[in-house]
């Protein structure tokens, strides 16, 4: 047993369930599931996957008693009826094999039975909720608009429950519950939050009825301890189960509090269940709310309130929302709460429980935070993980070793080519990776400046590429007479993309305007032709800054140099509303400079995930960036960029300083002169094509687990 983590190391018990540790996998919606509801070979393989990884207990997501109504994901699983069972169990025995318990989450989606609208079923709602003004559509790419709001949809038939409805969902959940416990599941939790059905009685801002469901908080639980009930007489009194419920609802007027959310746990206690699952929802409606609840971008999020009900109860509490190992130890062992719940991190790295308790938490791969995972399932793709593409995929990307191993030249040292080598060389390659910088890392450092999380990905791919079989050479140039010197049998490219001035854009070359690349090369102290007219003070700056503040990395020595000084003027222009651009404005917005940003295109915040985008838009508008859409014909010239808006108007704006955050593409020419000298070459990253960490990091394993 690791004695740093010893707590969430040590076994767990909820009711008369034992688990070897006190990590759980949250549930999540996952759409992994077979069209027909069942599990088959892919959702089974997702659960194995973290029941291998040393996790203590897994709860299966979004499980539908009612399936296919109430379903709030394309492909969420069945329990409602017994053509379910045989994948239920092959699900329950694998996961059993490797020494985790599983629980089912029996789940109706009520408002937000997504599947019920696109089929034209009637969605079953406590009272007529009141229409809200959304703001989700400013945030969303073309793209996903489609994909959300399908043009075909009808227009919803929303059914106020009556008694009949109520008695039929209450049955249901009993039933269910029976086929869980017939399956083999270890324990059940009853989905009540998220704003799903029993959430929607729950909350007074939802539940507007006068009968004996609506009204004081007693009455609006009835629902939820009548389902507990129901729960309780289907798979007896000694069968572990627990309920989620919601610890507030952010944003909403007259939404549940803390206050309720105690009471309501009390109820859910007294009513019979043996645990709380603590959690949050929001106002839907607002796009960066979508990322202040269950699954938060505030650290520790629901840690308080996670404390507050496990104080009020004599039942244990699982807490979850963006809790670091280190902090989850510390809460457990201070009686916060009892069980720590992950979805993102256990995404990221299956096998982080297993490393826990090895003592080996530095080679954790980390979760970044990009929202990839969630924004996936809210355009109805099946989950996926930007740091983990095995995440979804685990046959198919499975690390297996090579009964053919070859000597393999990795040309490249970003994301792309770091991934790559560090997975041939697990599959037992022989692997040169070759780099013409003198560090490891492409143009993620950069990528770390503007956004902190970044930074821990690339200290983790450094770390595994060092620890690794891995040749590193440094500051080596590839060409052809070396690949043939050192004898290769193929030769991989990832290089990354081109990223040059793009053309079309008057007065790009003026000394006040920076290209992406130029900003990238001041800040990391690279050399580049197009900075020899511009200042470099920066640089020596910075170095002085880091001794003063003790930074340890060139990514964090830049963000502690730039609080005091940046070789920017006050009023800035960007050029380019995609990932880059954004991130950008952000940094330096919190760094005192007025940002514009403006594009071409209505489309802003490409390549970055939809909740993530959705938080992020809101963020920069409260730090007063201005955002132009429809920007045409923009020119520079006299420290002033031109364009004309929407409407045919033509708009000027003063600007110190203007930086061009477009102007990347896909360069294969190196590959293409090795191929043309003989070699057998591949190409993985954004040399194929800007598709940010996800795509290099994806384009690497499936390259190596092809060779």
């Amino acid at each position: 047993m690791s004695k740093k983590f010893q707590h969430l190391t040590s076994p767990g018990r909820i009711g008369t369930l034992e688990t070897r540790n006190r990590m759980v996998v949250s549930a999540m919606g996952i759409n992994l599931a077979s069209e027909d509801g069942t599990c088959g070979d892919r959702i089974v393989a997702f659960h194995e996957r973290h029941a291998k990884g040393g996790i203590g207990l897994i709860v299966m997501g979004v499980t539908s008693i009612a399936w296919p109504s109430g379903a709030s994901i394309p492909r969420s699983v069945g329990i409602s009826e017994d053509k379910f069972i045989p994948g239920l169990k092959t699900m329950t025995t694998a996961v059993h094999h490797h020494g985790a318990k599983i629980a089912a989450q029996l789940h109706h989606g009520g408002l937000s039975a997504a599947q019920d609208m696109k089929a034209g079923r009637p969605i079953l709602v406590p009272s007529y909720p009141s229409q809200g003004i959304s703001n989700l559509a400013e945030g969303m790419l073309k793209s996903e608009m489609a994909a959300f709001m399908d043009a075909d949809m009808p227009t919803p038939k929303l059914q106020v429950m009556n008694q009949d409805d109520i008695d039929q969902i209450v049955a249901q959940f009993g039933t269910a519950a029976a086929r869980a416990k017939e399956t083999g599941f270890d324990g059940i939790e009853i989905h009540g939050g998220h704003g799903y059905m029993i959430s929607g009685f729950l909350s007074p801002a939802l539940n507007q009825r006068d009968d004996r469901y609506g009204g004081s908080l007693e009455n609006r639980a009835r629902l939820l301890t009548e389902i507990i009930g129901s729960v309780r007489s289907a798979v007896g009194d000694d069968f572990p189960l627990w309920c989620k419920l919601d610890s507030i609802e952010y944003g909403k007027t007259d939404g549940i509090t803390l206050t309720d959310a105690i009471e309501a746990a009390r109820l859910g206690e007294k009513a019979g269940v043996d645990a709380i699952t603590v959690s949050a929802y929001h106002d839907a409606n607002r796009g960066a709310l979508h990322s202040e609840s269950n699954i938060p971008h505030v650290p520790n999020r629901m840690v308080s309130n996670a404390s507050a009900i496990k104080h009020s109860l004599s039942i244990p509490v699982i807490a979850s929302g963006r809790i670091e190992p280190d902090s989850a130890e510390k809460h457990i062992a201070s009686g916060q709460y009892d069980f720590f719940g992950m979805g993102r991190k256990i995404l990221a790295d299956p096998d982080l429980p297993n490393k826990l308790q090895a003592g080996t938490a530095a080679d954790i791969r980390p979760c970044i935070y990009c929202y990839c995972c969630v924004s996936q399932i809210y355009v109805s793709k099946q989950i996926k993980c930007a740091v983990n593409p095995e995440a979804g995929f685990e046959k198919e990307r499975e690390l297996i070793t090579s009964d053919c191993p070859r000597h393999v030249a990795v040309v490249g040292g970003g994301p792309a080519g770091m991934e790559v080598a560090r997975r041939l060389s697990l599959r037992g390659f022989k692997v040169s990776l070759i780099e013409s910088g003198k560090r490891l890392g492409g143009t993620l450092p950069f990528a770390s400046i503007a956004y902190k999380p970044n930074e821990k990905l690339l200290k983790w791919l450094r770390r595994q590429v060092e620890q690794s079989t891995v040749e590193i050479h440094l500051n080596t140039e590839a060409t052809v007479d070396t690949l043939r010197r050192m004898n290769f049998d193929e030769v991989i490219i990832a290089t990354g993309a081109q990223r040059s001035m793009p053309e079309g854009i008057p007065g790009s070359d003026q000394d006040f305007v920076f290209s992406g690349e130029e900003m990238r090369a001041l800040v990391l102290s690279e050399s580049h032709p197009g900075l020899k007219r511009k200042t470099n003070t920066f640089t020596r700056l910075m170095v002085k800054a880091g001794a003063l503040t003790g930074a340890t990395s060139i990514p964090e020595l830049v963000r502690q140099a730039s609080k005091v000084w940046l070789p920017l003027g006050k009023k800035v222009t960007i050029i380019g509303s995609e990932l880059v651009g954004l991130e950008l404005a952000e940094f330096l917005a919190e760094r005192g400079r007025t940002v514009t940003v403006m594009d071409e295109s209505s489309d802003v915040g490409k390549g970055l995930y939809l909740v993530r985008r959705m938080r992020l838009l809101e963020e920069l508008n409260l730090l007063g960036v201005v955002l132009i859409r429809k920007a045409n014909g923009i020119v520079i010239d006299n420290h002033k960029v031109s364009y004309t808006n929407s409407r045919g108007q033509v708009r000027s704006l003063k600007a110190d300083h203007v930086i061009v955050a477009k102007g990347a593409s896909g360069d294969t020419s190196l590959a293409e002169t090795f191929k043309e000298a003989g070699f057998t070459t591949h190409t993985i990253g954004d040399c194929d094509g800007i598709s940010y960490i996800e795509g290099a990091m994806e384009s690497a394993a499936e390259l190596a687990a092809s060779l």
